[in-house]
């Protein structure tokens, strides 16, 4: 009898797909909670630099896709992976140096109310790193300066808007450089005014520092508004304005309806679409 060969060794999304492999994949996930379906065999991908923005009513299943992303939540059946790593069946322990690439941003900012500014922007770096103090709070200054608020280093959250409040903790969820940043109700309980100020943030950060992006909201508003903007720099200082179409591209709409993927495509497909809840949606 001849031997049994030994089994080929799993193929790796950069062998799969090459250099420009996404840097998040969803692979027929379904998730349920009792007889309650939260997701049904969501399949998408995310490539870097680029921006995925969910939509759906509130239950759909928006906010799971973050929790099963950071590994907070295993599927019942499909693949995920995260950078080229498969986390759906990964271990607590070994999920967390694939968290070191995740920034996550909370809906209401979450930030430490008996903390200044300074420390709430430096708390990854100082509980979770070796880095030298100065160090740390020299990236601090820096992610402050990148997302103009640098005068307000020592103030207290108290002594914040809700604008700003929100962008310190997009600071916050920038300051360890990860590569892909998640958003969760960025923009809620915002004015149109300030809301605009952190869309410019998550705009900045994409185009600026070529961090991935998912951004779950129901606020249309601003999600159009992340897609069709971008930033560059000239002369010294950042400029936001109407992406060009290919631009304007990159950056997609999934709905969710019951837990199911119910349009994938540009602002401009949904806008478009002629299905008839999208349009009850978007009316």
């Amino acid at each position: 009898m001849s031997p049994v060969a030994d089994p080929l060794p799993p193929v790796t999304l950069e062998e799969a797909f090459g250099p420009n492999a996404p840097v998040v994949m969803f692979d027929e996930v379904s998730l349920a909670f009792d007889d309650k379906v939260i997701l049904e065999q969501v399949s998408f991908t995310l490539l870097r630099g680029h921006t995925k923005i969910f939509l759906g009513a509130s239950g759909a299943g928006k906010s799971t896709i973050l929790k099963l992303i950071l590994g907070l939540l295993k599927p019942d059946s499909g693949v995920i992976w995260v950078y080229g790593e498969r986390i759906d069946n990964m271990s607590e322990r070994d999920l967390l140096h694939v968290r070191d690439s995740l920034g996550m941003v909370f809906q209401e900012g979450a930030l430490f109310d008996s903390l200044t500014v300074r420390e709430n922007v430096g708390f990854k770096l100082l509980e979770e790193t070796k880095m030298p103090l100065p160090e740390v709070f020299a990236r601090v200054e820096e992610v402050l300066g990148f997302i103009g608020l640098a005068e307000h280093i020592d103030k207290m959250p108290s002594e914040l808007s809700g604008g700003q409040r929100r962008r310190v903790a997009i600071a916050r969820a920038m300051t360890a450089k990860p590569r892909i940043l998640l958003y969760d109700e960025p923009t809620t309980g915002l004015d149109p005014i300030t809301a605009i100020t952190v869309n410019e943030e998550i705009i900045k950060l994409r185009d600026l520092e070529n961090v991935s992006s998912i951004v779950v909201t129901h606020q249309l508003r601003d999600a159009y508004y992340i897609a069709e903007h971008a930033a560059h720099r000239a002369d010294g200082r950042v400029i936001i304005e109407r992406a060009d179409e290919d631009k304007a591209e990159e950056a997609e709409f999934i709905m969710l309806r019951d837990g199911r993927i119910c349009f994938e495509g540009s602002a401009g497909a949904l806008r478009a679409s002629p299905d008839p809840y999208l349009r009850a949606f978007l009316s």
